[in-house]
């Protein structure tokens, strides 16, 4: 992706050198064990107690000044990602009449605060409903390239463009809906439901993609590849087999691998957002 030398963000709240106030650390095995197990990439407008209340000694990282410089560009980078998904949906809501609220990205380590409650970096990058906020440790950018296998820039700007994606199913109404139908059911539809949101932002994430390139030209050869590789690492079906050696497809929560790379690709392929209807589409059923 071509975002060296473009505009950064300015809803960025950087809090890497804050500690994050009775949470432990969650990086590392310990993080990833609990990505593969509880909630990669955690979902559309969670609330405190999808949370896991990690410990409650805080720690924080210690960076060498190489390491410290590269986690300074990886944030130069997000909030570059940032900027470009509040220039293509500003466009497209005044497009339909209406006015784009921009969401904060919250950058921190090892532990940080919400109004959805404490999280350690073992959840993942997060959107919470209750604040509009995007929340992101960066080290979930190591993690994508070197234990996912999902490397590359746009790998981590599809995982930023997911994430606004929860934003848009907040704004829109959308979130609330889906969580007073999940109150209502049994786990193994609420779980449904939380698959049918996910992939919607995927879709989201790639319907950006379309119009960050349409728009700017931004996009290198290889980067939507790198965001279905990505897509692909992160599938429930591939989590659970690397966790465990087995599928339980009524435990799935974000789709299976296939299922995210195909609504990325569709929204990417068509930039249309009235072709994300993810909650009628009948294999999901």
């Amino acid at each position: 992706m071509k975002w060296i030398g473009r505009r950064e963000s300015a809803n960025v709240d950087d809090r890497r050198g804050i500690s994050g106030g009775g949470i432990a650390a969650g990086g590392g095995v310990v993080g990833l064990i609990i990505y593969l197990l509880v909630t990669y990439m955690g979902g559309g407008g969670i609330d405190s107690s999808q949370l896991p209340q990690i410990g409650t000694e805080t720690s924080q990282t210690t960076m060498t000044a190489e390491e410290q410089a590269a986690d300074d560009k990886r944030a130069r980078f997000v909030k570059v990602v940032l900027a470009e998904t509040e220039d293509v949906w500003n466009k497209l809501f005044a497009a339909n009449g209406s006015q784009y609220a921009e969401p904060t990205l919250v950058l921190f380590r090892d532990g940080v605060a919400s109004a959805c409650g404490n999280a350690s970096s073992a959840v993942g990058p997060f959107y919470c409903s209750g604040d509009r906020k995007l929340y992101i440790d960066l080290q979930f950018y190591q993690d994508l390239q070197n234990r996912l296998n999902a490397p590359g820039d746009f790998a981590m700007a599809y995982v930023v463009a997911h994430e606004v994606g929860h934003h848009i199913q907040n704004l829109n109404g959308t979130a609330a809906k889906m969580n007073r139908l999940r109150q209502q059911s049994g786990e193994v539809e609420a779980n449904r439901y939380s698959v049918m949101m996910e992939l919607q932002a995927d879709f989201l994430a790639g319907v950006w993609a379309h119009h960050t390139q349409k728009m700017k030209n931004i996009l290198d050869p290889g980067d939507i590849e790198e965001a279905l590789n990505a897509a692909n690492a992160i599938g429930d079906d591939r989590l659970q087999r690397q966790s465990t050696g087995e599928v339980v497809p009524d435990a799935f929560t974000h789709g299976t691998s296939a299922q995210r790379m195909y609504w990325f690709k569709k929204g990417f392929e068509t930039g249309d957002i009235r072709q994300g209807d993810t909650f009628n589409d009948p294999s999901l059923n």
